[in-house]
């Protein structure tokens, strides 16, 4: 999905009537009447998306937090971006330049098409939730809290007192538009706006619903149990169907979509499917070997350190990683970095030991508290 402003090619600070001057331009440009080139059409559409969601402040806002899942279901429903079906022609683009005309030019013509007041879709929402570095590996049940638009029980999402029903609006017939003629450079066309009376729906509540106000829909916050698969990571998103803001005259529900954020662990680092740790072991272990516990993600495990480990070796632990995302029973590895630690100072009889073991091997040593030893005397 393109960039809105990108789309416009307007900064993401410009203001509304830069973003209606970049409108005109290119509708002017790619209007399938006008631009009869390959992808002209598509074009368009993509534009007077991008316009539809920019111009409205508080539909730029949704976009400016949350990218297309917040206006997912607002601004432009699918008869707008339909052209050929909500977009009549050439004289539609007048539409939106001028404040909305439909129509033909001198002589008449068939007027515009009506407002469609059908059922809406509802708003997809966001949450953000912080996961354990554990939990973001083995997943689970997850208890949330969110706030939604849910369609009030009272009315039925009416808006209208029970025993009572929404009205024609008389003031445009229940077509949600008022029309007047205008007078153009380009000729005369019928000017078309939203209804002032009922707001574009066509109709009017007398008696309002008690409970709702005549919105049809309540805020309400509630809990959910959502499932965490194993492996997710920062930036897994998780679609939980019907639960974002509900449609209205009827429309079906949003959905909420849960983007994951893993916090660190002093213990581990992740990459990709991978776990990554280190581990210090004395010299000592490192020349002979050993075998040491190691804690990992499912808990304590031993661990051979071989023979003669040098510093910065990588040993592994197969199938202790992270689960893959989507078949769980396939795992990464536990990867640990052995660092050995040399000590600043030994004790008089370790040192001879070291000078005698230095002797054998025929490395050159300074005595007398110099040199390779002598700065370990204590």
């Amino acid at each position: 999905m393109a960039d809105y402003y990108e789309t416009l090619g307007v900064s993401r600070d410009a203001d509304k009537d830069e973003i209606k001057r970049a409108y005109r331009r290119l509708a002017r440009k790619y209007h399938p009447d006008v631009n009869k080139e390959p992808g002209a059409e598509e074009r368009f559409k993509e534009i007077n998306r991008a316009y539809e969601v920019l111009s409205e402040p508080e539909v730029r806002a949704r976009y400016d937090r949350f990218g297309e899942a917040g206006v997912s279901g607002a601004a432009g429903g699918p008869g707008f971006s339909d052209f050929g079906t909500d977009m009549g022609g050439f004289a539609d683009i007048f539409e939106t330049f001028f404040g909305g005309f439909s129509g033909a030019t001198a002589g008449g013509g068939p007027a515009g098409g009506r407002r469609r007041s059908g059922p809406v879709r509802g708003d997809d929402l966001r949450l953000d939730l912080r996961l354990d570095f554990a939990e973001a590996i083995f997943g689970g049940e997850k208890e949330i809290r969110i706030s939604h638009l849910e369609t009030c029980t009272t009315c039925n999402g009416s808006g209208a007192k029970p025993g009572t029903s929404p009205k024609t609006c008389s003031t445009c017939g229940g077509s949600g538009q008022v029309r007047r003629a205008t007078r153009t450079p380009f000729g005369s066309f019928a000017q078309v706006s939203v209804c002032p009376t009922c707001n574009g729906s066509g109709q009017v509540i007398e008696d309002k619903c008690g409970d709702c106000g005549g919105r049809g829909t309540k805020q309400v916050t509630k809990k959910l149990k959502i499932s965490i698969p194993a492996g997710v990571d920062n930036g897994t998103r998780l679609r939980v169907s019907n639960e974002g803001d509900a449609g209205k005259a009827g429309g079906p529900p949003g959905d909420l979509y849960v983007y994951l954020f893993v916090n660190e662990d002093e213990r581990f680092q992740r990459d990709g499917i991978n776990i990554l740790s280190e581990l210090s072991v004395s010299y000592l272990q490192a020349i002979l070997g050993a075998t040491i516990e190691v804690e990992t993600i499912d808990g304590t495990t031993p661990l051979e350190i071989p023979a003669g480990t040098q510093p910065n070796t990588v040993l592994t632990l197969e199938g202790k990683g992270v689960p893959r995302l989507g078949n769980p029973s396939q795992r990464g590895d536990h990867l640990i970095t052995v660092q050995i630690e040399i000590p600043t100072r030994v004790g008089a009889e370790e040192r001879e030991l070291l000078e005698k073991l230095a002797a054998l091997r025929g490395d050159p040593t300074r005595k007398g508290g110099h040199g390779l030893f002598g700065n370990l005397f204590h």
